[in-house]
């Protein structure tokens, strides 16, 4: 089958307002970045040369039209991208700590992207994916629930490889026992999955990476690619009974963490589109995890994350220069 796109990812499209300094009155200054995990994985897939499209909802309002702009300026096929007449764009605002780790606090109740609805959910761009990617943030409430199930039907339908990053975020769940719900329905539909720390400790009580992992991959067989990100630390990669640890790039320079994830995410399912899911080598994983470490290093060194994706070019040449 011919695919129109190499990945097509649904959820949540915001505005991540990140600290910049302080007002000549001493107030906090805040920056406006385009922001939501799916779309900076599209745009981080991008950057690395793959067709990509994205779908999901914003207001119809400045800040809207201004992600509607900015999807489109880096490449990603927006439109599947609804507007909706009356509920405001999310925007999240992020305070950095001083080791670069952050805060959210969402504006969303509601927030446009909670209400795609199912019939907003395109054919084409969904079953025409190589890669079908999503997370939580579009599982919180309906009806954006019932499309992203709905979306993930689809795509596996058209034979899709399904890609899921949890991305938890507490402030936005009523219930964290619907958070757990929401994550264990995921993990049950996906491929590959990208998980932090925190979030294997939340769905299996285990510190030690690699009994949460066992876990994870007793409990949901049909996970042919398990990524664990531990932030500083490094990543792992857990793939048919073999086992890869990579360490962070620790070079200095870290502004923030926004979007690093996801540029890691990206990084793994620009990885899966060349080499597929069967029989991968520790070194073949070796190097995945090493790419995408680099690359969400690089994006560290940078305010927001949509916009500041490094270029394959920057990756390759961090690889070159700590080999």
């Amino acid at each position: 089958m011919e695919h129109t796109y190499d990945v097509t990812a649904l959820g949540e499209y915001l505005i991540d307002f990140t600290e910049n300094g302080v007002s000549e009155q001493g107030n906090p200054v805040f920056e406006a970045n385009p922001g939501g995990a799916p779309c900076n994985v599209l745009a981080m897939l991008q950057k690395l040369g793959r067709r990509t499209a994205f779908v999901g909802k914003v207001g119809d309002d400045a800040f809207g039209r201004m992600l509607c702009r900015t999807g489109q300026s880096v490449g990603i096929d927006m439109g599947a991208l609804a507007v909706d007449k009356t509920v405001h764009t999310t925007l999240a605002f992020v305070q950095t700590a001083p080791d670069g780790d952050r805060d959210f606090a969402f504006y969303r109740d509601p927030g446009a992207d909670m209400m795609l609805s199912t019939e907003e959910v395109p054919v084409g761009p969904v079953e025409n994916a190589r890669i079908f990617h999503f997370g939580t943030l579009s599982l919180t409430d309906e009806p954006a629930r019932a499309a992203t199930v709905k979306a993930v039907a689809l795509a596996m339908a058209g034979g899709a490889v399904i890609s899921f990053d949890p991305n938890l975020r507490p402030p936005l769940w009523r219930d964290m026992g619907d958070a757990r719900t929401a994550i264990a329905w995921g993990l049950a539909q996906a491929d590959v999955v990208k998980i932090a720390d925190n979030e294997l400790a939340f769905m299996t009580g285990q510190s030690d990476f690699d009994r949460g992992a066992a876990m994870l991959l007793k409990d949901y067989p049909n996970i042919r690619l398990l990524n664990v990100t531990a932030g500083a630390d490094g990543s792992y990669a857990y793939s048919g009974g073999t086992r890869v640890f990579v360490p962070a790039f620790r070079l200095g320079g870290t502004i923030e963490t926004t979007g690093a994830g996801d540029t890691f995410c990206a990084s793994v399912l620009d990885f899966v589109l060349d080499h597929g899911l069967d029989g991968l080598t520790e070194a073949e994983l070796t190097a995945m995890l090493r790419f995408a470490n680099a690359a969400a290093y690089l994006v560290t060194t940078k305010k927001g994350a949509l916009r500041s994706m490094p270029e394959r070019e920057q990756v390759e040449a961090l690889l070159a220069a700590n080999g």
